[in-house]
């Protein structure tokens, strides 16, 4: 067997092949349909007649499961318990009524191995639970090592230039990463229904988790939401593994972003690093990526409104509330509620607190900043230092400004702090203050303002009268993902403390009305807007992006990391001999279409000029009688007529259809399309213009055409500035003969559809019959205009009833039904054609040739 032979077996796995995969899984819930007693495990129909219907799960990955744990003293026993304060618990309020949610992810214990068997059946039976234990040392690299240390740091902008910044890339690490995302995967194919369930996973700890799930089963139906910002692609560009975890996240279906900022980043990655463009569809963004739509889904989560509204309800609350109105009797109280990390800006909100003090005496005793700080999540130097920085600016405030044993501006208090202990502080707080100078999402101003707008038992702790206003202020980063959805909070810069401070003195000296209005504006939207809305949108998402699944043909491409599926029409097929030399001998009027560049010319080759071989070929081709053979170029009128000068019958079609040469002897004719080209004199400055403004694009000014290619420009601005100069060059041409259009890489004006339906036309008028035969190859996105034409004229005349090939070379998405490999596969198909006409050619002369002889014969014997 060939290398290519064996490279086609194994980069070309079809999904069909490995549907007995799915088998070796534990049974999803099944509802039975007749009287069968077992079930087969396909959820399928029995071949005894009965029939069961499976019910597709939500399978939710995250790096740990909502589960507390803990081992009790007295019985030696594990103990466990949902985290009612976990965002993946709290989401499947969104999933639709009696749907089976199952929860794959860490256990936060440690559980002995003895013990481990006994400890998954258990939360698989009572919590729907499937934990994945990992070895300390595994999970010390994989996510202390790996995720903490080292990918954290860089979606939050921090490059790892010192150890107090970060870790540096550390290739133990990362198989540690990849090596854990594997053993999700395992999990997760012990729960799964490959055609029926959807899998949601979560954040940056799992990001090459899909590449696994996707190379098992190629239909899966899988979303991704990451909850920690994605960094702008001069940062994300600093990763050795960048590719590797962005086609982790385009082997999903649906990938989703707190904020439009962070798509965008992503976007823009995909088209920098893998050169993908995106599109707008009905408000849909998505990314054509191996012929499936990878779609982007932007919607920050909200919070859990039943969670806050039971502790506003709580008796227990209204006392801690009425301790800490008489703790703080008098004084206005802004309320801090931080991660204690490096990226939080708390040492920043205590300086602006100092500030705020320094500028404004009658503040001082009147102000209290209450400052809680949620555990570290990783233990390290950086930690340390914020932690130790943090308590050395408040000590120094609050000697300064505070008094003995008395009053203090910085309350400090270290976590853990409960969530009850959390509403009872946004209860008495006049403001809030996010300061952090990054964060994914942060979900504390949701919680105070639903807070604030009081409960009866709050109301009557807080001393409030039923005609009392609800009013809040929130002092709010503009680098956090919930900033954009809080349209009257104060947005202050965290870098800025001045700015900062300024917020802090117009929120304590804000009128009351003001902070009704602000307060109203955002507990409307953030009540309408809880985490069961933003679950049930993601999964409303998640299954639009999967619906066209059965429609297409999967096949598994690449090895590894690089893995990905490319999704082609079911009827897509490769070109074989078999097929089309039946079709070709059959036939007497056949029209043959060639593209050049990419199809008969490879696209790497620097000479472009054809060779000897396939100028012979051509003339082959075009010395059957039964043939019309066209050259179908964008390339101008002028290379190709001396390129293809020896080809006496070759027609050829330039510029993209503008000029047409049916054979060497003929004059060049114009399309159909308007002669008049004084639309150049308005285009020219336009598209001057924009190629002066960006660097490494040019023009190529043809007859017919002006093309702007802008393929060696940076491929953002590129992109961007094609989009701009094509409304521009629509606005100043609307009332010329002329259309605008964008190709990959280019601007320019002509379709290669008009030339099908250009020569077909002519064939039935000169011939008196429509062609029986058509063949078109081409390989780029010109050519899927070609492609186009044929599928709109298959059905009606007048090719109804012609053999039609319309042929793309590469296996990728296509209009075209069938694929050849590439240009050496297309002259050798070629080959096997003017093959069939030699031998056609052949066998003609020998029957003319026995003709004459018995001819003779007859004569010699009349004689």
């Amino acid at each position: 067997m060939s290398p290519e032979s064996w490279k086609d077996q194994l980069s070309l796995v079809s999904a069909d092949d490995y549907r007995i995969m799915g088998r070796n899984r534990i049974p999803n819930a099944v509802t039975k349909l007749s009287g069968l007693e077992t079930d087969d495990g396909d959820g399928v129909n029995d071949p005894n007649g009965g029939a069961w219907v499976t019910k597709p799960k939500r399978i939710v990955v995250s790096n740990q499961l909502p589960i507390r744990a803990h081992r009790d003293i007295s019985s030696n026993k594990w103990c466990f318990e949902f985290d009612n304060d976990s965002l993946y618990l709290q989401l499947k309020d969104g999933f639709p009524p009696e749907t089976e949610v199952v929860y794959v992810g860490s256990l936060n214990a440690d559980v002995l191995p003895s013990e481990q068997e006994d400890v998954s059946q258990f939360l698989l039976d009572k919590f729907q639970c499937v934990p994945t234990f990992l070895p300390s040392d595994l999970l010390n690299k994989y996510y202390h090592g790996f995720c903490k240390h080292y990918l954290w740091p860089i979606f939050h902008y921090l490059l790892p230039m010192t150890q107090a910044q970060g870790s540096l890339f550390d290739r133990s690490n990362w198989r540690a990463y990849t090596k854990v995302n594997k053993i999700f995967a395992d999990k997760i194919f012990e729960v799964l229904n490959p055609d029926e369930d959807y899998v949601w996973i979560h954040d940056y700890h799992l990001m090459i988790l899909p590449t696994f799930l996707r190379n098992r089963f190629h239909r899966i139906k899988l979303g991704i939401f990451l909850h920690s910002p994605f960094p702008s692609s001069e940062i994300y560009r600093t990763l050795p593994v960048r590719d590797e975890i962005l086609k982790g996240f385009l082997n999903c279906d649906l990938v989703g972003f707190h904020t439009f900022d962070y798509a965008r980043h992503f976007l823009s990655c995909c088209s920098r690093m893998l050169g993908l463009d995106y599109e707008s569809k009905r408000g849909y963004i998505g990314l054509e990526y191996f012929g499936r739509t990878v779609s982007i889904k932007i919607l920050p989560v909200g919070i859990h409104m039943g969670q806050i509204e039971s502790i506003k309800a709580s008796v227990e609350t209204a006392e801690k509330v009425k301790g800490l109105r008489e703790r703080f009797n008098g004084k206005i109280v802004m309320l801090g509620v931080d991660d204690l990390d490096m990226f939080k800006g708390i040492s920043l909100k205590f300086w602006a607190m100092g500030q705020l003090l320094e500028q404004n005496e009658g503040l001082r005793g009147k102000v209290v900043l209450v400052q809680i700080t949620n555990p570290a999540r990783s233990s390290g130097k950086d930690v340390q230092d914020v932690e130790k920085q943090i308590h050395l600016i408040a000590d120094e405030i609050n000697s300064k400004f505070g008094t003995p044993g008395g009053y203090k501006p910085i309350v400090f208090m270290n976590g853990p702090v409960s969530t009850l202990d959390k509403v009872a502080y946004y209860a008495i707080s006049e403001c809030v203050v996010v300061n952090a100078v990054r964060d994914g999402m942060n979900l504390v101003p949701y919680k105070y303002t639903v807070t604030r707008q009081g409960s009866p038992v709050l109301d009557a702790a807080l001393g409030f009268g039923p005609d009392d206003v609800r009013k809040s202020v929130i002092i709010v980063s503009e680098f956090i993902g919930c900033s954009p959805s809080l349209s009257g909070a104060i947005r202050v810069n965290p870098w800025n403390i001045d700015a900062v401070t300024d917020a802090m003195s117009s929120a304590i000296t804000m009128s009351d009305k003001e902070k009704t209005l602000r307060h109203q504006k955002h507990h409307k939207y953030i009540s309408s807007h809880d985490v069961a809305y933003w679950g049930r949108s993601y999964d409303q998402d998640l299954q639009r992006a999967c619906k066209d699944h059965y429609n297409k043909r999967f096949w598994g491409v690449g090895f590894g990391l690089g893995f990905r599926v490319v999704a082609l029409d079911p009827n897509f097929r490769k070109l074989g001999v078999e097929t089309i030399v039946p079709a070709y001998k059959r036939t007497s009027s056949r029209l043959i279409l060639l593209d050049y560049d990419g199809t008969m010319m490879d696209q790497d080759t620097l000479d472009k000029r054809p060779s000897d071989d396939l100028i012979s070929l051509l003339n082959r081709l075009c010395d059957d009688p039964n043939n019309l053979v066209f050259i179908v170029s964008g390339r101008g009128k002028d290379p190709l007529s001396k390129w293809f000068d020896s080809c006496a019958n070759l027609g050829i079609s330039a510029e993209h259809g503008y000029f047409t040469r049916w054979n060497c002897n003929s004059q060049w004719e114009t399309s159909v399309l308007p002669a008049d080209l004084s639309w150049k004199k308005i285009a020219k400055p336009v598209m001057n213009h924009y190629m002066e403004a960006t660097d490494g694009s040019f023009i190529e000014e043809k007859e017919s055409a002006m093309v702007w290619h802008h393929h060696e420009a940076d491929p953002s601005f590129g992109s961007w500035q094609a989009k701009e100069l094509l409304d521009h060059l629509e606005s100043v041409l609307t009332n010329e003969p002329v259309v605008v259009k964008r190709g990959q890489h280019i601007v320019e004006g002509v379709s290669k559809g008009k030339v099908v339906e250009h020569l077909i036309a002519t064939m039935r008028n000169s011939k008196g019959k429509r062609p029986d035969f058509l063949l078109c190859i081409g390989d780029d996105r010109s050519d899927e205009d070609m492609f186009d034409s044929i599928l709109k004229h298959q059905d009606v005349s007048p090719i109804s009833l012609a053999e039609v090939f319309a042929c793309t070379v590469g296996q990728k998405p296509s209009k075209a039904k069938y694929y050849l490999d590439d240009t050496p596969m297309v002259i050798k198909m070629l080959e096997w054609l003017a093959s069939a006409s030699d031998r056609s050619k052949d066998s003609e002369q020998q029957s003319k040739f026995t003709f004459q002889q018995g001819h003779c014969r007859n004569e010699i014997i009349d004689l």
